[in-house]
Formats: structure tokens, C-alpha cells, sequence
């Protein structure tokens, strides 16, 4: 393999397209795509630091500009190359990986990264409840301490709700109330939890889909190790909130082609089936069709924006707008298929490894659509973080800010 990287006055990592396509091209060689196993595959993409580029050499990267990473991802793809599955891992990728790479120590992210990238362990996220939904700081889920020294732990109690692909995760990123004394912003340490102790219990929630894609999580007497703990005590909100950002822009944010998508599948039926069009449901797909394009465009922008730093309060308008297209999009695709798309093809309990828009029909995307202004992030808790965080607006009055949590009404 190519020699290590070597590194600019300034302490950036000097790569440039050139050096990256030589290590592409030194793993293939070592690796010959047609005949390595895939997860060995994967480790060695990782190993080689050609996983995520922009991160440290030894976890998965180089310290290389962001920007340069579809460089890699083409050439591996050319190449005929296995991915690891981002929209089964998308959780543990977009969520627990940044916030793991902010705020780990060195051997978390040794721990977890490798594992977490090639989709060996996949992720879950702890954070609502069914009293902590789009105010997740109240949450009451309680963390104690148990031991001293090497040995310290804490002992979790609680219920988690919404809990996407925790009947599949090996680990679980866990909000938590450390200290019910302080105020709720300030009280809640962040965790990651083992989803194999005995002491967790995951149960599936059936959705308006006959799905069971969310689940609920009892947590009784779950023991985590102090070394499992991410920041310090009492600051896991703003830990919480590189997970937050990540996830905003991990849904409304991913760079994808034209007509991607429910718009794709809309504009496809409306070329080939020319019997079902009006004159003002063409109006309302030119609309949409223009929005969807705009928010791709918009959110081309902000993967450029995010090349450059962390995330910022931009992904969720992005979120937002991803919400309201896909739930007017589904809305015209039922109407213009009328009897037709308001049949459903399974109402199957089955519990899926990720979200499927594009692989059922009409009506299974409109039921399913319902849930995109409530999952991560709700469009009300987002439009105030617009408002205050992007457009500068005074905040809303709060009551609660100040007082210790326990005290708070629930």
C-alpha cells in the first residue's frame, strides 16, 4: 500500500486527487474486488484509510479534504467494488460515527469505528420517550453511578420509544439524567449502551404501514461501564447536539441524482400513462418537480458547506423540506393513480432493516411519508430552530429553562 500521509506546516493532511486514485488503485491490487471476501473487502478499504478520508489516519481516513471523497467512492464503484450498506448503517454512519469522532476518547473510537463502518455492529439511537419526544431534554430515563475507580459504572432505568432498527442494533447511543437537581439542558449524560444486556428489552411498535420499523426499549438495571460514557458528566446535551445536527442532515442532506426518489417515481408515471393527467395535477407536479430540484441542489450546497466543518442549524430546513416534499409527493402520486392508489399491497407485521419509499407502492408511501415531520427532529421543534438559529429571531419565552428538572410538571 501507499505510504503514509505526510502532513503541511499547518497540520492539514497534503492529499491531493492523485495520491488518493494511487491508494485506490494500490487496495485494489492487493485486493482484488471479484475474488476478496466482502467484509474483508471493507476492512481493508477502512484499514487503507479510504472509509470516510476526512477522518484521522487510523480510523478509517486520512485527514483529507471531505470534498475529495467521491474521488474514491467512484473509482471503488468503477472498479466494481462492495459498499457497506449505508442505508442499513445509515444511523451508526450519519449519527454515532461524527459524534464518536467529536466527542470519543482514543480508544472508543478505536472500538467502535471499524466495526460500525464495515457493518459488523449496527446502531441505534436512545433518545425520545414517551414523555421526551420533541421536548427530549425532559427526558427521565435515570443513570446512577455504581463503583469507584476501574470498576465504576452506572445503572440505567428507563424507557426509550421510536427506536429505529434497535431489534437489529449491536449498540445504542443513550441519552440518560445524570443529576434531576440541575436544570434539564444541564442534568443528562450521554451513553453508549450494549443492546445485548439482559437487563434491555426491545419491542416492536407497529406502524400505520403494518410495519414494525420502530420499537420501544425498556431498560432495567442495564450496567454501563464509565468507559462507555461520551463527554462529561452532566454535558451529554451537547453531545446530543453533534448527533442531532448529523441526523438532520444525514436525512435531509444526502446528495443524490435528479428525480431521485417519490418525485422520480411520480414524473415516471406521468410520462407513461398519459390517461391519468389533468391540467392541474401537471400544475402541481411542475411545482413539486421544481422544488424537489431546488431542495437537491440546496442540499448539494450544504455537503459542500460540510466539507469545510461541522454542521450547522442549515440541515434542518433541509430536514424540513424533505418532510413536506415527500408528504406532497405521496399526496399527488395517490391522486393522480385515484382508485388505484388507494390500494396497498401488504399489511404484513414484518420489522425491515431500513425505510423503503421506492420498492412498494403508492399507498405505502403515503402512509409512510406521515412519519417524516415527526422523525427526526419534529417540523415544529425545526422551524424554531430556523427562526432563532438561522434567521436570528428572539427565542420563545421558556419557563423551564432555569428550574432544576425535578421540579418540572410532567
Amino acid at each position: 500500500m501507499s505510504g503514509p500521509v505526510t502532513s503541511r506546516t499547518d497540520g492539514t493532511a497534503a492529499v491531493d486527487a492523485d495520491a488518493l486514485r494511487r491508494r485506490v488503485a494500490d487496495l485494489l491490487a492487493a485486493h482484488d474486488p471479484a475474488t476478496t471476501d466482502r467484509l474483508d473487502f471493507l476492512r481493508a478499504r477502512f484499514d487503507a484509510g479510504l472509509a470516510w478520508i476526512h477522518f484521522p489516519e487510523g480510523l478509517g481516513g486520512l485527514g483529507a479534504p471531505r470534498a475529495l471523497q467521491p474521488i474514491v467512492d467512484r473509482a471503488l464503484e468503477a472498479a466494481g467494488a462492495p459498499d457497506n450498506a449505508p442505508r442499513r448503517i445509515g444511523i451508526g454512519l450519519g449519527m454515532a460515527a461524527p459524534t464518536l469522532l467529536r466527542h470519543g476518547t482514543d480508544a472508543q473510537r478505536r472500538r467502535f469505528l471499524r466495526p460500525l463502518w464495515t457493518g459488523e455492529e449496527m446502531w441505534c439511537q436512545l433518545f425520545s420517550e414517551p414523555g421526551a419526544g420533541s421536548d427530549l431534554a425532559a427526558l427521565a430515563t435515570r443513570a446512577t453511578r455504581d463503583g469507584e475507580g476501574d470498576g465504576a459504572g452506572w445503572i440505567v432505568d428507563g424507557q426509550k420509544v421510536w427506536t429505529s432498527q434497535a431489534h437489529l442494533a449491536r449498540w445504542g447511543i443513550l441519552l440518560a439524567r445524570t443529576d434531576p437537581d440541575l436544570p434539564k439542558h444541564r442534568g443528562i449524560t450521554y451513553f453508549v449502551c450494549d443492546m445485548t444486556d439482559p437487563g434491555v428489552d426491545v419491542r416492536p411498535l407497529r406502524q400505520i404501514t403494518g410495519e414494525a420499523e420502530f420499537n420501544e426499549v425498556f431498560l432495567t438495571g442495564v450496567r454501563i461501564p464509565d468507559d462507555h460514557r461520551l463527554g462529561e458528566v452532566g454535558e451529554g446535551w451537547q453531545v446530543a447536539r453533534t448527533t442531532l445536527m448529523n441526523e438532520r442532515v444525514a436525512i435531509g442532506g444526502a446528495r443524490v441524482p435528479r428525480e431521485s426518489g417519490m418525485i422520480g417515481l411520480v414524473a415516471d408515471t406521468w410520462r407513461r400513462r398519459p390517461e391519468l393527467r389533468t391540467h392541474d395535477l401537471h400544475q402541481r407536479l411542475l411545482r413539486l418537480w421544481v422544488d424537489a430540484e431546488a431542495a437537491r441542489l440546496t442540499a448539494e450546497r450544504l455537503g459542500q458547506q460540510l466539507a469545510l466543518g461541522h454542521p450547522g442549524p442549515e440541515g434542518s430546513g433541509m430536514k424540513l423540506a424533505f418532510a413536506r416534499l415527500n408528504q406532497e409527493i405521496s399526496g399527488l402520486e395517490v391522486e393522480l393513480l385515484a382508485e388505484e392508489g388507494l390500494g396497498y399491497d401488504d399489511w404484513t407485521l414484518t420489522r425491515p432493516e431500513h425505510v423503503d419509499f421506492t420498492g412498494r407502492d403508492a399507498g405505502y408511501r403515503y402512509l409512510r411519508a406521515k412519519g417524516n415531520s415527526i422523525e427526526g427532529g419534529t417540523s415544529e421543534v425545526l422551524l424554531n430552530i430556523i427562526a432563532e438559529r438561522v434567521l436570528g429571531l428572539p427565542p420563545e419565552p421558556r419557563t423551564d429553562k432555569d428550574a432544576a428538572w425535578k421540579d418540572l410538571p410532567r
